[in-house]
């Protein structure tokens, strides 16, 4: 495996930074995780634009444009010959001292790795997954704003404990009030009163770039569709549910808190989203030959 870092593509055993880096310290960093099909990078101007507005809110300058950043993803996938993959694109800090101070960190550090991944078994995407909501609650929007998409995961972490704890793969994150975020690594969606419902990213959700392309789904497939605050009990009485996010791509979920949903099985919106998502995967995105 050939990974990009500092501008060269080397061995993945060779591919290391310094322990002083803040990304590793502190979590000081920002990231994407995005998705090629057959030789297709999925919306990657999209993930480019949203890396950048996360490094702007944090005030990292990334050492280089949006194109050469392209090029960079591009060229790792050539390297590694894939075809289908999963691209984790990461830029931290860069090495400081062990000091916060970020003034410290003079060059950031950015690496693309591009793997296979399969986040859940095929047999969840067609019997639907079992989840259940999280003991742990969502950061505070105003302490740490989750449009930023950062190296701070620990939140999303020990809700994800929760879930593994309970024997589950997912957990749903509430905030401090009650209110449904998202998951910890997947936007939310019901369907109810045959409209498509999902929380605003304002109460504490990634705009996830999988979430946008349902979305735009949906309003192309005419199936009515608001932003709207919800609460787990109307999760529990939604007809649908399902997640969506570049790795889980779109999964249905037919059981939360051990209580089925609807009559357990995927429902008929859901599957309609799912054949629509693979056929926009096949003309939306960057093409490159290996």
């Amino acid at each position: 495996m050939r990974i990009y870092l500092n501008g060269k593509l080397v061995d993945k055993d060779k591919a290391v930074i310094s322990v002083f880096d803040h990304g590793l310290l502190y979590g000081d960093g920002v990231f994407e995780g995005i998705r090629s099909y057959n030789s297709l990078v999925f919306r990657l101007k999209e993930h480019i634009d949203r890396l950048y507005r996360s490094a702007e809110a944090i005030e990292l300058k990334i050492p280089m444009t949006k194109a050469d950043m392209i090029k960079a993803v591009l060229e790792t996938l050539k390297a590694n010959g894939l075809k289908d993959a999963y691209i984790r694109l990461v830029v931290t800090r860069g090495s400081g001292d062990l000091g916060l101070d970020p003034r410290k960190c003079k060059v950031p550090t950015v690496f693309i790795i591009t793997d296979k991944i399969s986040l859940y078994p095929k047999e969840f995407y067609q019997n639907g997954l079992a989840i259940i909501t999280a003991k742990t609650r969502r950061n505070l929007v105003t302490a740490l704003n989750p449009k930023i998409k950062s190296l701070n995961y620990l939140n999303n972490i020990l809700a994800k404990i929760d879930a593994i704890k309970a024997g589950m793969e997912e957990a749903i994150m509430l905030t401090y009030n009650d209110y449904v975020a998202e998951c910890t690594g997947d936007n939310i969606f019901i369907i109810s009163g045959g409209r498509l419902i999902t929380p605003p990213a304002d109460v504490g959700a990634l705009e996830g770039i999988t979430r946008d392309a349902v979305i735009g789904l949906a309003r192309m497939m005419g199936i009515g569709f608001e932003e709207k605050m919800i609460k787990i009990e109307d999760i529990y009485a939604a007809s649908e549910v399902f997640l969506t996010g570049t790795a889980a791509e779109i999964i249905p979920v037919t059981m939360i808190d051990k209580r089925r949903i609807n009559d357990g099985k995927p429902g008929e919106v859901t599957k309609r989203l799912m054949e629509e998502f693979k056929k926009i995967t096949k003309v939306n995105g960057v093409k490159y030959e290996l």
